[in-house]
């Protein structure tokens, strides 16, 4: 029995070290970097493309406004897309 408990307690300390690992994959390091939502190219986003989807790489749509790509600071409301500047918050985009 105590080694069914240890088996089981080595098991779940790699799945939860597995998963903190790939947590940090998915998120850039933001240091000098801001979240610039409705830039990005359909599975080239930086993580937050909505109901559905996971994290990074997973916008179905090029610019979809519910998707983050990071850039430089100060720099996100410059770039103009098809649909309009990108946005530091989550926009509605057709």
């Amino acid at each position: 029995m105590k080694f069914t408990h240890a088996l089981f307690a080595a098991a779940a300390a790699t799945t939860l070290g597995a998963a903190a690992a790939h947590a940090d994959e998915e998120m850039p390091n933001e240091d000098g970097m801001e979240r610039c939502y409705g830039i990005a190219l359909a599975g080239e986003n930086d993580c937050a493309a909505g109901p559905g989807t996971t994290c990074a790489g997973t916008s179905t749509v090029d610019f979809q406004g519910n998707a983050w790509t990071l850039v430089p600071e100060g720099t996100c409301e410059d770039i103009q897309t098809p649909y309009g500047p990108g946005s530091l918050e989550e926009i509605e985009r057709p």
